[in-house]
């Protein structure tokens, strides 16, 4: 398969929802997908209605399985090149080799997530070093919680993460919490160690607590830290995809970007996306994507029929 109407970059929930209703409004489609999901550390996911606690490797796995009932087409892979071809289509290299041309294009690759360079931090990430309370909040619900940094953004997240337990800490670089930022975290309980980090401490494969300066460790039985996202998003700057002051590619609201051709849908436009969000926005974008397919088949019956009428 080396021509298809629409090549969706990505197979986690954004772009196999979109490739699900393309493949459904007897589009052809392909996705391309490299077999690394974000969530792939995670042992279940939550807050997706019918499916909470479901692992994300099976709720992968039966969606290929949806979608190539309907005729979609799987490689697996990454695409190594892409170049604009006509009006709206494009040309791709895969890493397999094969050329492949489209009518249209959905980059669905997600983001990645930068974490501080604690020891101990990453070797637990999505097993107790968590970054989403909406995710895994319930899961560590009454528990002795940490939360991790020191911007204001992280005071805000720490007062969310408090919804789930009564045992909170807040692990703050020395000198960076306004006296504002301390009054409303002791308000509601909240504790505060305004120390450097060194490690995440752990016992036989379980996370026993958070060191600081001088080798005082804090009894915790998990961590959350709001990790830097930073999107997958280099197919979309190739494309000179604009991009905002925070470096998220601009789209509208069905993923549509101001290359022709080109839709976004998920965490590579949208950090915040979980699991159902994502798989939303790939149902949106792969929508108006048909439509706008149906539009150029318009255009294009319409000028051949002209072309008949002139013979």
């Amino acid at each position: 398969m080396n021509e298809v109407d629409v090549v969706v970059v990505g197979g986690g929930a954004a772009g196999l929802s979109a490739a699900l209703v393309l493949a459904r409004a007897r589009r052809n489609i392909l996705v391309i997908d490299a077999g690394s999901p974000r969530n792939a550390p995670a042992a279940h996911m939550h807050g997706f209605l019918s499916r909470d606690g479901f692992p994300p490797a099976e709720l992968l796995t039966v969606a290929r399985a949806e979608i190539t009932g309907y005729g979609g087409k799987f490689v697996t892979g990454t695409v190594t090149d892409v170049a604009p071809t006509g009006t709206s289509g494009f040309s791709l290299s895969v890493s397999d080799g094969q050329p492949i041309t489209a009518r249209r294009l959905l980059v669905a690759t997600g983001l990645r997530d930068e974490l501080p360079t604690i020891p101990g931090l990453a070797d637990r990430w999505a097993r107790d070093v968590l970054h989403c309370p909406y995710c895994h909040g319930y899961e560590v619900r009454d528990q002795r919680l940490a939360v991790l940094g020191s911007t204001l953004e992280a005071v805000k997240f720490t007062q969310i993460v408090r919804q789930w337990s009564y045992d909170v800490v807040l692990f703050a670089a020395p000198g960076t919490l306004s006296t504002s930022a301390r009054h409303q975290l002791r308000a509601r309980s909240i504790g505060i160690v305004e120390d450097e980090v060194t490690r995440i401490v752990v016992e036989n494969d379980q996370l026993r607590g958070v060191e600081v300066g001088g080798g005082r460790v804090f009894a915790r039985d998990a961590v959350f830290v709001p990790p830097r996202f930073v999107p997958n998003n280099h197919l979309l700057t190739t494309l000179n995809c604009p991009v905002d002051d925070a470096g998220w590619v601009v789209a509208d609201s069905t993923g549509r970007t101001s290359v022709a051709g080109v839709w976004v849908a998920g965490n590579v436009v949208n950090p915040r996306a979980q699991v159902i969000t994502a798989a939303g926005e790939g149902s949106a974008a792969a929508i108006a994507i048909n439509a706008d397919l149906v539009e150029e088949d318009i255009r294009d019956a319409v000028r051949n029929l002209d072309l008949k009428h002139l013979v």
